[in-house]
């Protein structure tokens, strides 16, 4: 499958590197929270060597610690480099969280990845999440394959979990999904459950035994042959509908015997196009073993299954001002171009990024163009300069060792550009390209924020600049309306590790506060008013008298203001005064604070003296004078109104929209769609889907999506208008 003679292998003190594109596999691990990633990753680098003399895997974490909120979190919650090296092939091991909050993370990963292990837990099964991601991955063709962990729980059942695997994933074709090897069970310990201490292999027929701590190979006895038959001819009959040999069905069929190696071959061939999903077990090795059940096995299927760099095709690239760019697939010698797949800062070093070249070479100490991905609704700002990076280096324990360079293909950690963001291309100085954008979700959890003290207040600023450059997945809005700092969010873990980042990483604590949604206020009938302002101390006075009419408008219409007065009653001058008084007490609010929209105020009449009259008078005559047509009016409370669409599978369609009926929601219509799903639109008041990234992910159990946008603003109910403001009596 590729050229695994040009690899550097990481021996003593020196981090797996390579020097062509073919030797490279770049893995993303994916699987839900719980299922065992991490714990895989430390049992395949503990097989390939890449551990320290503790025992305890090289993983370096991208760039940056994030133990402390790891363990407090009792979860990943960010995406972690392990690269390794396996019969001459440098593997990168992308380890990505399982809980819905850091998809953030895991998108990244599939970005920088050429193929995906689906981890699954032989005591959980499959959730709906997970079967979100493979649909993603189908969507853009990526390989795959799986790998069921925990058969060392009392209720696993790998054939069962296999099952379930070939139902969830295998949709379309059940006999694409189907397992390599099948796992051998030990005699049963005094609890009455057998531990798995091997594997037989369904194609080789080879039994493989890690009982002792490391595999061991040899002929499985006669009496287990009978035993494997039916999954081993399934198997064969998955591969051959795969293969590329129109003949070899009916060759097999016929009664031909089918060689072994042609066999693997196909398979591997299959497994790289994305057409053909092998299962394969996986557990930890024991205390003071040196290989984990199945993790050579894995290791073999990830060099020889998984596609090189080269096989896979990249992202379109443009110009800076979008003009196609054309650029051969993964060249050592093409033009550079590579992307910032994570951004994080180092107490030590400063910012950091991880980087995936995708053609090209980087090299230490040299200039680099960065083109910004221009996410300015999310805080980012548009950035197309020229930066010097720093060092390369890959993760190696909890250092980062330097390596010469990065060819196009592999992945490396880059120093000192304190630009660069998340998502950032780096090309060459002289020829500055620009990578299509990936798709990261929307951040639909608000987090009301403030500082908590001056000092805090003057780091602030400088904090979440920092956050959102490092997270794309996080959007910081300065709301004009409400005066409020939001910290737009994916849920409420990703807001708690957020405000750990900036209090421990950069110095700031905040406090935080309800979320408040931008309100107006409109009149719901005519009305009149009359602003008098006269006041008379000596000198000089103030004088001014208007009268004005107010008559609301269709939504969206703003504030007209137009001049009937006859006669001079209001000189000219002092019109254009009683217009901008109107005006300011119209953005002030006119009952509860809240900005007064849709209303047409036309100035008919009025009195001046012509020494006491001014212009300050007659502002503040015409605010008095719409402050008096409201109090004699009906005044609507206008509030937001979002359009939601909800991706849910069908099971939970009739809960949804329930539910959205009960955040006095108007649903809209439904749809359905392929895989078992239905989009819901509805449009509900913004006030009451405050929380609706929590609330839908633990009524659909994680399988729903939403998107919102901005609809309308319309009047409130006065039940609730009169609750939010006994409630905000009672805040403020």
């Amino acid at each position: 499958m590729g050229d695994k003679t040009h690899t550097h292998p990481g021996a003593a003190g020196r981090a797996p590197t390579a020097d062509r594109p073919a030797s490279v596999r770049n893995v993303v691990l994916v699987g839900h929270s719980g299922s065992g990633k991490t714990t895989l990753v430390e049992a395949l680098a503990l097989t390939a060597g890449a551990v320290n003399r503790a025992g305890r895997v090289q993983d370096g974490g991208t760039v940056s610690d994030y133990d402390d909120i790891e363990h407090r979190q009792q979860r990943s919650v960010q995406l972690s480099l392990v690269p390794v090296e396996w019969d001459g092939f440098k593997i990168n091991l992308l380890d990505t969280p399982g809980y819905a909050d850091f998809v953030g993370e895991l998108r990244a990963g599939l970005r920088a990845a050429d193929a995906a292990l689906f981890v699954v837990s032989a005591a959980d099964g499959v959730d709906g999440s997970t079967r979100m991601v493979w649909e993603e991955c189908a969507a853009v063709g990526m390989p795959r394959a799986l790998v069921i962990t925990h058969l060392e729980a009392a209720r696993a059942d790998f054939e069962e979990t296999t099952r379930l695997c070939a139902e969830a994933f295998g949709a379309d074709d059940p006999d694409a999904v189907l397992p390599l090897y099948l796992p051998l069970r030990g005699p049963q310990g005094p609890d009455g459950h057998a531990p798995v201490t091997g594997l037989i292999g369904l194609l080789t027929q080879r039994l493989f035994d890690y009982a002792s701590g490391r595999r061991e190979e040899s002929e499985p006895g006669p009496e287990r042959l009978p035993l494997i038959e039916e999954a081993r001819d399934r198997l064969i009959e998955g591969i051959i509908a795969e293969s590329e040999d129109e003949t070899l069905m009916d060759r097999y069929l016929g009664g031909e015997r089918i060689d072994v190696k042609t066999l693997i071959g196909d398979l591997e061939r299959a497994v790289a196009r994305g057409s053909f999903f092998p299962v394969l077990a996986a557990a930890p090795a024991a205390d003071g073993a040196r290989q984990g059940l199945g993790t050579v096995e894995l290791l073999e299927l990830i060099t020889g299954g998984f596609p090189t760099p080269p096989e896979r095709v990249a992202p379109a690239v443009t110009t800076p001002d979008g003009r196609e760019r054309a650029i051969k697939t993964c060249d050592p010698e093409g033009p550079l171009v590579a992307e910032v797949v994570k951004t994080a800062s180092d107490p030590y070093v400063g910012r950091v990024s991880l980087v995936r070249v995708f053609s090209g070479t980087l090299r230490p100490d040299e200039t680099v163009h960065v083109s910004g991905h221009g996410l300015t609704d999310r805080g980012h700002e548009d950035h197309d300069i020229d930066e010097r990076i720093g060092a390369l280096s890959t993760p190696f324990g909890k250092q980062q060792r330097p390596v010469a360079h990065c060819v196009a293909g592999d992945l490396a950690c880059v120093a000192k550009l304190n630009r660069a963001e998340t998502g950032d291309t780096l090309s060459a100085k002289d020829d500055p390209l620009l990578m299509e954008a990936w798709r990261m979700p929307e951040p639909l959890l608000p987090l009301a924020i403030r500082a908590h003290s001056k000092a805090d207040e003057d780091k602030l600023s400088q904090g979440l600049a920092r956050l959102v450059a490092e997270d794309p997945t996080m959007r910081l809005e300065q709301n004009q309306h409400t005066h409020q700092v939001v910290l737009w969010c994916l849920g409420e873990a990703h807001a708690d590790v957020a405000l750990e980042r900036l209090r421990s990483r950069y110095g700031v604590q905040v406090d935080t506060e309800p979320h408040r949604v931008s309100l107006r206020e409109t009149f719901a009938e005519r009305a009149a008013g009359r602003g008098r302002h006269v006041k008379q101390s000596g000198g000089h006075g103030q004088f001014a008298i208007c009268e004005i009419e107010v008559d609301p408008l269709p939504a969206g219409s703003g504030i007209e203001f137009v001049d009937k007065v006859v006669g001079g009653a209001v000189p000219r001058q002092f019109v254009p005064s009683v217009e901008k008084g109107v005006r300011a007490q119209a953005a002030r609010g006119i009952v509860a604070g809240y900005p007064l929209v849709d209303v047409r105020v036309t100035l008919l009449d009025g009195k001046a003296h012509s020494v006491d009259s001014s212009d300050a008078a007659f502002q503040t005559a015409g605010a008095l004078a719409l402050r008096e047509a409201a109090a004699g009016a009906r005044i609507h409370l206008l509030e937001p109104v979002a359009e939601v669409s909800v991706l849910v599978g069908d099971d939970f369609v009739g809960a949804v929209m329930s539910d959205l009926s009960g955040r006095r929601g108007r649903v809209l219509g439904t749809e359905q769609t392929p895989g078992g799903r239905t989009v819901v639109r509805a449009e509900v008041p913004e006030i009451e889907i405050g929380r609706y990234a929590v609330d839908l992910r633990s009524l659909s159990h994680g399988t729903a999506r939403f998107d919102r946008v901005y609809a309308r603003h319309e009047p409130m109910p006065a039940q609730v208008a009169d609750r939010l403001r006994a409630q905000e009596r009672e805040t403020s």
